[in-house]
């Protein structure tokens, strides 16, 4: 098939360090190249690919040139589909709710992964003006705010089983990954890992946004021993930073659509503690791949009860549940499904 890819223009694909979208674009790109489609990824120039890269913008927005335009970026990314569209079986956005407007005029049949969190105020109104628009979630939970659209499936993600080695030796401290933000948890980590008495890495990026909580809620914490910062990760580094960790902490209090740092963990056959929210109870495995805890007091004893799981179980799981390739599967027979649906009304 002929597939086009959509890619939001904030990070390059994959990004150089913080990206979930981004990454995930990647891997089912390669993935789907693998399966022999011919794909076309229309996304930022400085992006790699195995499939064919449609440059729409010279760089990241993000990483790139200060005081750019970000509305002015997407019209270009949208006036690229638009001129290629009838060159593609099906195209596939990574975009949100933008492109709807354009892609239901073009006569290709379309899906959209929506990628965030979608409990937020209007977006019931959005969905009943798109009703012929399809959409995918990346976990059963997430889509519960919006019963009106019309789902296609759950695609949950997945990543190429060979990008993290498992790690199986000694382990002596816990690790945060992601943004410094309130809601991912970073307070609750510092507590938890303090009453267990074991070191705390961290992990993550800080936005803009919220310097303030960072200088006034973690940095005080932050000794360089007891909780240690790292500062932003690539794979490369992310490797040893999630492998050589005794569990990830992902104290989250917001409704996470999927937590692509689960499963980076479980790749590298660190266990999970997590707090009950969002999808959670959808990637991990309670007892097997790590704990679901409802509050700090359980964290603390989950830490306790890590010797009870085997990470080479952790590993194992990860590869029969999370693995690129069953992702780009899946999105194959969808891709499939929309095309045939969309041959059979045009007969």
């Amino acid at each position: 098939m002929r597939i086009a890819q959509l890619a939001p223009l904030a990070e390059s694909v994959p990004p150089r360090l913080y990206g979930g979208t981004e990454r995930v674009v990647a891997w089912l790109v390669d993935e789907l190249v693998n399966l022999g489609h011919d794909v076309t990824l229309f996304a930022s120039g400085d992006s790699r690919t195995r499939g064919i890269l449609e440059a729409v913008w010279p760089r990241a927005l993000r990483l790139g040139r200060r005081g750019v335009d970000h509305s002015s970026a997407c019209a270009v990314l949208l006036e690229a589909i638009a001129k290629r569209a009838s060159e593609f079986d099906v195209i596939h956005s990574h975009v949100d709710w933008l492109p709807l407007p354009l892609l239901g005029r073009l006569g290709v049949p379309f899906l959209t992964t929506m990628h965030g969190r979608l409990d937020l105020a209007g977006l019931p109104d959005v969905v009943r003006s798109f009703p012929e628009a399809g959409f995918v979630s990346i976990s059963d939970d997430q889509r519960v705010p919006l019963p009106g659209a019309n789902w296609l499936g759950t695609i949950r993600h997945g990543l190429p089983v060979d990008l993290f080695r498992p790690s199986y030796g000694d382990t002596p401290y816990l690790a945060f990954l992601g943004r410094l933000t309130k809601e991912k948890g970073p307070e609750d980590a510092i507590r938890i890992a303090r009453a267990a008495r074991m070191p705390l890495r961290i992990a993550a990026k800080i936005p803009r946004a919220e310097t303030a909580y960072f200088k006034n809620h973690i940095e005080p914490h932050v000794d360089g021993d007891n909780v240690k910062l790292i500062g932003e990760v690539d794979d490369v580094k992310k490797q040893p930073f999630l492998g050589d960790a005794a569990a990830l902490l992902f104290p989250i209090d917001w409704p996470e659509p999927f937590g692509l740092v689960m499963i980076e963990a479980m790749a590298c056959g660190t266990p999970v503690i997590a707090y009950r929210s969002g999808s959670v109870p959808e990637v991990v495995e309670h007892g097997v791949t790590g704990f679901i805890v409802e509050n700090e007091a359980q964290a603390i004893e989950a830490v306790r009860d890590l010797g009870r799981l085997d990470r080479r179980k952790v590993r194992a799981r990860f590869e029969e549940r999370f693995s690129a390739s069953r992702m780009a599967r899946e999105y194959e027979l969808q891709y499939r499904v929309l095309s045939a649906v969309s041959e059979s009304g045009n007969r």
